[in-house]
């Protein structure tokens, strides 16, 4: 068996019982960053063995942990924040689990896009999720692509890069195309900043950006 736990994208408290529960059966925890799920492990007092699994060393431990499954080992995969698979690893894993029959099951839980898409003020209807947008190659394109939208979208983008970001949404898509930008999510410092792209962008521009970040785009009247 092999188990998607979603946990908390910041206030500890986020996670669910369930999740706890499976945490602590499973015979091994796969973890992005062993550091960080240390932490949430303590704090929960689950003593279970962790294993680094990210996005450096998915496909070289690949065929060795599903080997391990089917011999009946249980496992659960968890990334630093939010649900494994969006934008995190796992893919590669359930892909392979489910070719061979290994039986796998994601647990409903914390997603950062979604508290920052219902709280936008921006519909949320009919969305499309773009996660991370390419750092250089088929940046352009994609861009010009998503101009012609129409259903609200969604990006999350690092603290470094998001004026930058804002400054090309600017260029593609106007000046006044509404938008929000959330970052740290149910932590102390939550800020959720809403307005037209021009508008977030010097607001950015001037107070500097800490945290990461959830962007929400009106698609295109």
């Amino acid at each position: 068996m092999l188990y998607l736990v979603p946990t908390p994208i910041g206030n500890l408290k986020d996670i669910t019982l369930r999740a706890l529960e499976v945490l602590k059966e499973v015979d091994l925890i796969l973890a992005e960053d062993t550091r960080t799920t240390s932490h949430l492990l303590n704090h929960y007092q689950v003593t279970k063995p962790l294993s680094p699994y990210h996005q450096h060393n998915e496909h070289k431990v690949l065929h060795h942990l599903v080997s391990q499954l089917l011999e009946g080992k249980k496992m659960a995969v968890v990334t630093d924040a939010g649900t494994p698979g969006i934008s995190d690893p796992a893919f590669l894993l359930v892909r392979e689990c489910i070719k061979v029959g290994v039986k796998v099951e994601c647990l409903p839980g914390a997603t950062a896009f979604v508290p920052a898409l219902v709280n936008s003020g921006i519909p949320a209807n009919r969305f499309c999720f773009e996660g991370f947008l390419p750092v250089k190659k088929g940046r352009q394109t994609l861009l010009k692509q998503l101009s012609e939208e129409e259903r609200t979208m969604i990006f999350y983008e690092s603290p470094m890069r998001l004026v930058k970001t804002l400054e090309e949404f600017i260029t593609y898509f106007g000046e006044e195309r509404m938008c929000s930008v959330s970052r740290e999510l149910s932590k102390v410092f939550e800020e959720n900043k809403r307005g037209t792209l021009k508008e977030v962008c010097d607001y950015y521009k001037e107070k500097g950006v800490k945290g990461e970040v959830v962007l929400i785009l009106h698609g295109k009247e």
